[in-house]
C-alpha cells in the first residue's frame, strides 16, 4: 500500500515490510537469476515505488477472457465431466460475458451437481443454464411464494425491459427472461451482447438507459402506481448517465473534460473524505446533465411500449403461464416489434458541423495460422533438396 497511508506513520509494519522489501529487490546481484513476480486486484493502492524500473517495471492486465479464452476455460474444466452429446460449450461461452476463469469453473461445478441432485447421468444444456443463472442471480427462491398480483407487476416490469432492449436500434439482443425470484430479484431479463465489446458508442449506452426505464415505464403504462421493484434500475441508469457526463464527455453542455476522477492521497487504502473537485454551480449543471439523459430514456421507454402494447401484454401472458422463455420464444414474440426510429446524429457542438464523408471499407485481412501451425509448414521445407530449390543446411541467426 502507499507509504503514508496508515495510522502508524513510518513506525507502522507495513512500512517496514514495504521498505524492506524495496530494499532487498534492490540489493539482487544482477547476474543472478532471479524474477520476483507478484499479483494484485489492486494495483491502485500500490506505492508508487515498487512500480519503478529495476523492480515491478513490468505491469501485465489480466482482463476478463474473451469469447475464445472463455471457449478454452470451459474444455479445461469440462474435462472429466460427463458432458451430453448435445452440449456446445461455445454456446456456454456465448452466454457468459465477462465471467472470470473461476465463475466459468463455478458453472461447471454447479451443474455438475445440479445434475447429481436430479438423478441424471450426463450434464446437458438445462443443467449448464440454470447454474450460469444461479452465479448471475443466485439460486431460485421456492421458499418465495409471490401473489398475482405481485406476479403481473412482475411479468409486465421484466416485459417492459426485454421490449424497450428489442425495439432499439443499438441493443443487444435478449436472450432470457423469467419472473422466477433469484436472490433480491422477483424476475430478470438478460441481454447478451453477440460478440465480445472493447467499447460502447454513446447511441449504445443511451440504449441501455431506455432499457434500464423500460420496466418502470411499463409500471406506469399499464397499473399508473410504479413500486419500489425499479429502484436497482433507476441507480444503474443513474450510474451510466452520470458516467457519459462526468468521464465520457458525452454531452454538448459539459463536453469532454472529466470530472469524477480522485487526486487525493490514499487513507488506510481507501479514498475516503474525497469529495467532487468542482464548483456547486458545475455540479449543479451536471445533474441537470444526468436528470435530462434519464428523461429522454424514459420518453423513448414510455412510446416503444405504447406503440408495442399488444407485444408487451402477449409478452406478460407467455411469461405468467411460461414463467422462463428462452431466445427463440422471445424472438416468436418480438416479430412484429415496431423500432423507435434513429436519434438525431449528435454534434458535440453546433459549430463542428458531421463530416459528409464516410468511413473506408474495412480491408479483408488474410487468415494467420497459429504459432505453433506456422512452425510446423515451416519445418518439412527446411529439409528439401538442392534441386528443388531448398537448403539442407539449418538457417542460423
Amino acid at each position: 500500500r502507499h507509504r503514508g497511508a496508515g495510522m502508524g506513520g513510518g513506525h507502522d509494519e507495513r512500512e517496514q515490510t514495504l521498505n524492506q522489501m524495496l530494499v532487498e529487490m534492490d540489493g539482487f546481484d544482477p547476474n543472478a537469476n532471479v524474477i520476483v513476480i507478484a499479483a494484485t486486484n489492486r494495483p491502485d493502492i500500490l506505492d508508487p515505488a515498487l512500480l519503478r524500473p529495476g523492480r515491478f517495471d513490468r505491469q501485465i492486465g489480466v482482463d476478463a477472457p474473451d469469447l475464445k479464452g472463455r471457449l478454452q476455460i470451459l474444455g479445461v474444466h469440462g474435462r472429466g465431466k460427463p458432458l451430453a452429446d448435445g452440449v456446445d460449450l461455445e454456446d456456454v461461452a456465448r452466454k457468459t460475458p465477462g465471467f472470470s476463469g473461476a465463475d466459468l469453473a463455478n458453472v461447471l461445478n454447479e451443474a455438475a451437481l445440479l445434475t447429481a441432485r436430479s438423478n441424471a447421468q450426463l450434464i446437458d444444456d438445462r443443467a449448464l443454464d440454470e447454474a450460469i443463472d444461479r452465479v448471475i442471480a443466485g439460486p431460485q427462491r421456492r421458499t418465495r411464494v409471490m401473489k398475482d398480483k405481485e406476479r403481473l407487476i412482475t411479468a409486465y416490469h421484466e416485459g417492459g425491459h426485454a421490449l424497450a432492449a428489442a425495439a432499439m436500434n443499438y441493443s443487444d439482443p435478449v436472450s432470457k427472461i423469467t419472473i422466477l425470484p433469484r436472490g433480491k430479484a422477483l424476475g430478470y431479463t438478460m441481454v447478451l451482447p453477440v460478440d465480445d465489446k472493447y467499447s460502447v458508442t454513446r447511441n449504445e449506452l443511451q440504449d441501455q438507459l431506455t432499457y434500464a426505464m423500460g420496466g418502470r415505464v411499463a409500471e406506469e403504462i399499464v397499473f399508473h402506481d410504479p413500486t419500489t421493484g425499479a429502484s436497482n434500475d433507476i441507480e444503474k441508469a443513474t450510474n451510466i448517465a452520470r458516467k457519459m457526463v462526468t468521464e465520457y464527455g458525452m454531452t454538448r453542455d459539459i463536453g469532454p473534460v472529466l470530472l469524477s476522477g480522485s487526486s487525493g492521497e490514499m487513507f488506510m487504502g481507501r479514498d475516503r473524505g474525497h469529495g467532487r473537485d468542482y464548483s456547486e454551480t458545475l455540479a449543479q449543471r451536471v445533474d441537470r446533465e444526468v436528470r435530462a439523459l434519464i428523461e429522454q430514456a424514459h420518453d423513448e421507454a414510455y412510446e416503444v411500449l405504447n406503440s408495442n402494447r399488444d407485444v408487451l401484454d402477449r409478452l406478460a401472458h407467455e411469461l405468467l403461464e411460461k414463467e422462463t422463455l428462452d431466445h427463440k420464444q422471445i424472438a416468436e414474440i418480438f416479430s412484429d416489434v415496431k423500432k423507435i426510429d434513429e436519434r438525431p446524429q449528435w454534434l458535440s457542438s453546433s459549430e463542428r458541423p458531421v463530416s459528409a464523408m464516410p468511413p473506408i471499407d474495412v480491408p479483408r485481412a488474410e487468415p494467420q495460422p497459429e504459432p505453433g501451425v506456422a512452425a510446423a509448414e515451416e519445418a518439412p521445407q527446411s529439409s528439401r533438396s538442392p534441386e528443388t530449390g531448398g537448403s539442407t543446411k539449418p538457417a542460423t541467426a
